[in-house]
């Protein structure tokens, strides 16, 4: 396979470990992409907690989720006071907690919105990844029902996935994380046993369901004794973006790395993304190698990827008119101190041609969306334990 090149490839400062033997510098010498924008900052609403995600109702409401177990209403440009009724209880510990809110394609004639969440038990000391659907109607959830657990428990805090996409045929699209599964054995390391490459465990996959989270019959490995039929793709480490792109109804993907190797990819029908087998990250702290290589025969390659990591968050295709010049790129934020920005890439069919930091170092960029009046908006994501976040939007600064 062809290793793709890299956004940016630097020295692994903690262990003094150069990456330019093994990562291509082809990407720092790219030609430039379209014309960019010129660009204004608005604040659309303040006052969040942790802000994780948004979706948009028919009649332009805004619908925010905050990881500690809230879903708000931002309503003609004001976050109303109180929160919406009906929303599961979470497990909000690290990482975990409300996640990604999904409106349905068709909500204008069944109402229904979902919910993703860390889902508790034994008193919140171990949690999955969940998916709830409900009407919503007159600002509360009713009829509100759990249609997907995932078989990924284990008391750790972090890496859930949760991210929720609709193709154009109306199935859904789910990730879970890898649950943080350690990577141990008898010499320190051992890939084989991890519950990211196991097709009987949830854990690192891209899950497809029906609207009603029931196993369509085309998914890869229905049928099959030695694998669970939700499963779409698999061996991911923590997928944080998940969209369809609006030409090609093909499926993208943005996922966590460790110390490097956050990834860019396109998600295939059965495919094996590799982690840990493969990738191109380090053990943090000591940066030492991680994975038995950068690829594997069967295994897939992203389409993109950065080392350092950048915490990449968020995935998005432009399809609006009030920036002309980046219709059909894609943009993905990143949320890791040094490296906060929001990513600009533009494709060339499945490649990606050139990409371009935008509002670098500003915020952590959590999610990123189109608005339905053709805007880029943001939920930026403060992790001070009094802070409190924005949700902004991007316009042109004619």
């Amino acid at each position: 396979m062809k290793t793709p090149s890299v956004f940016s490839a630097l020295m692994r400062a903690a262990a003094g470990l150069v990456v330019a033997a093994t990562l291509s510098f082809t990407a720092l010498a790219q030609p430039p992409g379209p014309p960019g924008e010129k660009l204004k900052v608005v604040t659309v609403a303040e006052g969040l907690k942790n802000p994780w995600s948004m979706a948009w109702l028919p009649n332009g409401d805004m619908l925010v989720t905050e990881r500690g177990g809230s879903l708000r209403i931002v309503r003609g440009g004001k976050l109303l006071p109180a929160t919406v009724p009906g929303v599961p209880a979470v497990r909000a510990v690290g990482q975990g907690g409300l996640q990604e809110v999904a409106v349905h394609p068709k909500f204008a004639e069944n109402h229904y919105i979902y919910l993703s969440y860390s889902k508790p038990r034994n008193d919140g000391k171990e949690g999955t990844t969940a998916l709830l659907r409900a009407k919503f109607e007159n600002d509360r959830l009713v009829d509100a029902k759990e249609i997907f657990e995932a078989k990924a428990w284990n008391d750790r805090p972090g890496h859930f996935g949760a991210r929720i996409a609709f193709d154009r045929d109306g199935f859904l699209f789910m990730s879970v994380g890898d649950r943080m599964a350690g990577l141990g054995g008898p010499n320190g390391f051992d890939a084989t046993d991890h519950p990211a490459q196991s097709l009987m465990s949830h854990q690192g996959k891209i899950l497809r369901l029906r609207d009603d989270g029931t196993v369509p019959q085309d998914n890869p490995f229905v049928g099959r004794k030695d694998a669970l039929p939700e499963i779409w793709s698999w061996g991911h480490r923590n997928p944080q973006g998940l969209a369809v792109h609006p030409v090609t109804n093909q499926l993208w993907e943005t996922e966590h790395g460790p110390q490097g190797g956050d990834e860019l990819n396109l998600i295939k029908k059965g495919a094996n993304y590799g982690w840990p087998t493969i990738g191109y990250g380090a053990n943090y702290v000591t940066g030492t190698e991680l994975h038995q290589g950068r690829s594997r025969e069967g295994m897939e390659q992203p389409k993109a990827f950065w080392v350092p990591s950048i915490g990449i968050s968020g995935l998005m295709f432009y399809t609006g008119d009030k920036f002309p010049n980046w219709k059909g790129n894609v943009f993905m934020g990143g949320m890791s101190a040094q490296w906060r920005q929001l990513v600009r890439v533009t494709l060339g069919g499945e490649t990606v041609a050139n990409r371009e930091p935008l509002l670098f170092g500003q915020y952590r960029f959590r999610d990123v969306r189109e608005g339905p009046d053709g805007y880029i908006y943001i939920a930026t994501d403060s992790q001070g334990p009094n802070q409190t976040s924005a949700i902004i939007r991007l316009e042109p600064n004619t």
